[in-house]
């Protein structure tokens, strides 16, 4: 599936809104926001536009986890692997996800339906192997249980 072509006006607007300031973190964030993520010419766009130079817009976007430089599905799966979701079985729910959906762990599919991350603390430890989609969470999941609730997504 090919990438739209990116809408700078979109951009635009978002600088206007700091005009002057140099406000680097939420700069990338709106851009994020209304991008999805921060692609390269969006980037490129904001160094031209704010004078920001874009080694330092690169270095923030890498060293903030928040921050995500590809494009991700419109589903976002994290799944647990911190030790008491991996002793109750977070990998077999990792794999069977894997084969059915057909995307990697930490990948996004091919038509941009779903983005899986493992994630180490999730902060339910009590509800192991958990599982957090599109902000609600999944507790006590099993492999194919979880893959019946993802394929319902749309």
């Amino acid at each position: 599936m090919a990438d739209e072509p990116i809408d700078l006006k979109t951009l635009d607007n978002i600088l206007e809104v700091f005009k002057g300031k140099k406000a680097v973190i939420p700069i990338l964030q709106k851009a994020q926001s209304a991008y999805g993520y921060l692609p390269k010419e969006v980037l490129k766009a904001i160094s031209e536009k704010t004078g920001i130079p874009l080694s330092q817009l690169m270095g923030v976007a890498t060293f903030y986890a928040q921050f995500r430089l590809t494009r991700q599905g419109r589903n976002l799966i994290r799944v647990c692997d911190g030790t008491a979701c991996h002793v109750r079985g977070a990998p077999k729910s990792v794999e069977a996800i894997e084969h059915a959906l057909n995307i990697p762990a930490g990948g996004t599919s091919d038509d941009y339906k779903y983005s899986m991350e493992i994630v180490y603390c999730l902060g339910s430890c009590g509800l192991a192997p958990v599982a957090v989609v599109n902000d609600k969470v999944y507790g006590q999941i099993e492999p194919q249980k979880i893959v019946e609730q993802l394929k319902k997504l749309e």
